[in-house]
């Protein structure tokens, strides 16, 4: 039996001109078969890109029906020639398939082959070339004098499509590089084998000719004749799983090969461009224009005069550095010099929305899909939110349904590590019934939807069971409070229920301070702030009037000879404890039981300087300190008597967040300014940066009336003097001015 004729054309994953020039060759050839490199198991979904409601850039994603987290993607962009041949073949009634190692096959764990951890490497799917000895694109262009591959393979491939030569030269080009290379990796080797016998076998199924597409470093191993019977030896035994497949949403920018994408592209941007401009005159021209316009859009200035100069610069530099013709560099630079008066900081405002895009992939509504990821196209059409890839924000009232809707949903999939919204601002500013979320849709999003199918098949009961699976692994307390925090807020009750009995039964347990008084400020915030979630706070309630009367007394021994470090820590546990203990407003004897535990600390002689001076403070703000007993406190506290550095530790635990009551309260002033008096100069001046740290707090304003206050009503500041605590060259200015009131006031200065 007569085998049909098969051409090679080797190409670049996602290369403009290398589209453009398969398009051509297709249409010459005619093929009766088009053959992809792709996962051979895929096949069936390959038709599916010539459907009219598929709108790239999309991926096909891949992964085993036992182990979703193994999954593998291969994307898809208008440019792409995978695309376009695609496109090619079901237009033109010719059989279109991958060829390939099954997706199955990839997934499988290298070990299970028995091959090295070196090979686990090659393994790669989206590796355009594997890592072999050297990149051979950038082995050519080196020869070619090129510093880089990506310019050289723009240069005489992207930017200049010819059909007949270019395929020949490439094929060429490849044999002769590959034939000074070592063995191949185990796994390339295998890929290559499985594609030579797809190939053989497609020759003896179709009456005509083939095409075969892929990437240009396989064709010469592709074209090569070895027997069958290597290639199935090659193969043998090679392990396969039940493999699950579908369409996905892809992004503009994660075609980009600084996103991490193996077989990316520089500038994703500038490939579209040149795809969608190919015969409709310059591309240069047409892409200074593009600029023009996006500058325009955000209201800059653009004159023609200045694009004419940027048009003739660009060309300038093309043939300077021995460029054919400018390219996006090129563009780039002569448009910082002639557009943006040399600034560079200034392209980086639109450098993104050009190069990168900005565009969000569509796949047809029947397509097959993932469970999870169907489940999201689901709600996202509930919630009348489109996936963008550019940020944007939303602002959500939970008051409304809808609003209700949208947060619960992107809480849900943040807990599931799919971060399509960030929350900003939880609103408290404005009230407790508004968040403002930051959209930005990337397309990992999808792998980690199909990588939570382990979960369960819906967005509510796979972040319930991530949740309760973090909540069963959590190590402390204020972890466990803050994921019950966290399934509360996100509507899952079964993560809730089962949350709270694991937070009580810990808590029983627990009698670490620091770990209690951790946990109080997110369960305080679902009881004050659960109203707009109609949450039933009555159990949670009960728990944390536990918590706080177990903090108080366990205060007392925990605030004990403490270093720095570990008093600072319990410092900053005591006042978000106590800002929360207020918010909730328990009854009066939790209240009394927590104060305890501060009048203890207050009241130990072993209790550290610096977490005492914040009990003070804290009971000063609650009224159970008078402001005359707070500076007798002070001035006891930072009496000569006290070592230096027990009185400056009092000074800042009660002041670092209370340094505006020395503006109004007289008693207190008065003790910390005889404390200042009775230092040393040595002393004083250890302790500036301390001064200058308690003192950061208050505002200019807040400022200028401390210091009124300390020279007197009659004597205020002059006009524009605004004192600063940063020590800086303005804080002595300021202190020169400010010397002359002072020695008027004093007489002596």
């Amino acid at each position: 039996m007569a085998l049909s004729d098969v051409s090679y054309f080797g190409i670049r994953h996602h290369g403009p001109g290398s589209a453009d020039s398969l398009v051509q060759a297709l249409q010459d050839l005619k093929p009766v078969a088009v053959l992809i490199e792709g996962p051979a198991d895929a096949s069936a979904l390959l038709p599916l890109l010539a459907r009219a409601e598929m709108r790239p850039p999309v991926a096909l994603l891949c992964y085993p029906e036992d182990d979703p987290a193994s999954t593998g993607f291969w994307p898809f962009a208008e440019f792409s020639p995978e695309y376009q041949a695609t496109l090619w073949a079901v237009a033109n009634n010719a059989t279109v398939r991958f060829i390939d190692l099954p997706s199955s096959a990839r997934a499988v764990p290298i070990e299970a082959e028995g091959e090295t951890d070196d090979d686990k490497t090659e393994a790669n799917l989206e590796a355009d070339l594997a890592p072999h000895l050297r990149d051979p694109i950038g082995t050519l262009a080196q020869a070619a004098g090129y510093e880089d591959g990506e310019s050289w393979w723009s240069d005489i491939i992207e930017q200049n499509p010819q059909p007949g030569p270019i395929f020949a030269a490439i094929a060429d080009a490849m044999t002769t590089l590959r034939d000074g290379e070592g063995p191949l990796a185990a796994f390339e080797a295998k890929r290559e084998a499985h594609m030579r016998l797809e190939i053989t076998a497609a020759r003896k199924e179709f009456d005509g000719p083939i095409a075969v597409v892929c990437g240009a470093f396989h064709v010469p191993a592709l074209k090569a004749t070895r027997p069958q019977k290597d290639d199935q030896a090659l193969l043998k035994g090679l392990a396969r799983r039940k493999s699950m497949m579908t369409w996905a949403p892809w992004t503009g920018p994660r075609l980009a090969l600084g996103f991490g994408y193996g077989a990316g592209v520089v500038a994703p941007g500038w490939c579209k461009h040149l795809w969608q401009t190919r015969g409709q005159g310059d591309a240069s021209v047409l892409w200074l224009a593009r600029i023009a316009a996006v500058l325009r859009a955000k209201g800059h200035m653009v004159s023609t005069a200045s694009l004419i100069e940027a048009e003739r610069l660009a060309r300038t530099l093309a043939v300077i550095r021995e460029r054919p013709k400018p390219g996006f560099e090129e563009l780039r630079d002569a448009s910082i010099a002639a557009l943006f008066n040399g600034e560079a900081l200034l392209w980086a405002l639109v450098e993104a929305e050009l190069l990168l895009g900005a565009d969000v992939g569509e796949i047809p509504p029947d397509t097959p899909l993932a469970p999870l990821i169907e489940d999201l196209q689901r709600n996202q059409k509930a919630a009348r939110l489109k996936p963008e890839a550019l940020e944007r924000e939303l602002s959500v009232d939970l008051r409304s349904e809808s609003g209700l809707f949208r947060s619960t949903l992107l809480h849900r999939l943040n807990v599931l590590g799919v971060h399509w919204g960030k929350l900003a601002d939880s609103g408290r500013s404005r009230g407790t019934f508004r968040e403002r979320w930051a959209l930005a849709w990337e397309p990992e999003y999808a792998v980690r939807l199909v990588e939570n199918l382990v979960y369960g098949p819906t967005i509510e009961k796979a972040a319930n069971g991530r949740l309760i699976q973090m909540i069963g692994a959590a190590t402390s307390l204020d972890a466990m409070a803050a994921l019950v925090q966290g399934a509360i807020t996100a509507n899952l009750s079964e993560a809730s229920t089962a949350g709270l009995a694991t937070l009580e039964e810990r808590a029983a347990r627990s009698s670490e301070c620091l770990e209690i008084l951790a946990s109080v400020p997110p369960l305080a915030d679902i009881i004050r702030y659960g109203e707009a979630r109609k949450t039933e706070t009555a159990r949670l309630s009960g728990l944390l009037e536990r918590l706080i009367v177990e903090g108080g007394i366990a205060l007392a021994y925990a605030a004990r000879d403490l270093d720095a470090q570990a008093s600072t820590t319990l410092v900053g546990a005591m006042r978000k404890a106590d800002e929360a203990i207020r918010l909730v407003e328990p009854e009066q004897g939790v209240l009394d039981a927590w104060r305890s535990g501060l009048a203890a600390v207050l009241d130990g002689s072993r209790s550290t300087a610096l977490v005492a001076g914040c009990a003070a403070h804290l009971l000063y703000e609650a009224g159970h300190v008078s402001a005359d007993a707070a500076a007798a406190l002070i001035a006891r506290r930072l009496s000569p008597g006290t070592p230096v550095a027990e009185a400056a530790g009092f000074f800042e635990g009660f002041f670092s967040t209370a340094g505006q009551r020395l503006i109004y309260d007289e008693g207190l002033r008065g003790a910390v300014d005889a404390w200042l008096k009775s230092l040393d100069e040595d002393a004083f001046i250890a302790h500036l940066p301390l001064l200058r740290r308690v003192f950061s707090h208050l505002d200019s304003m807040e400022r200028r009336r401390l210091i009124e206050a300390v020279l007197g009503r009659a004597r205020r500041l002059p006009a524009g003097l605004t004192p600063t605590p940063d020590g800086s060259e303005a804080w002595r200015r300021h202190l020169e001015r400010l010397g002359p009131l002072l020695m008027s006031e004093n007489g002596n200065g």
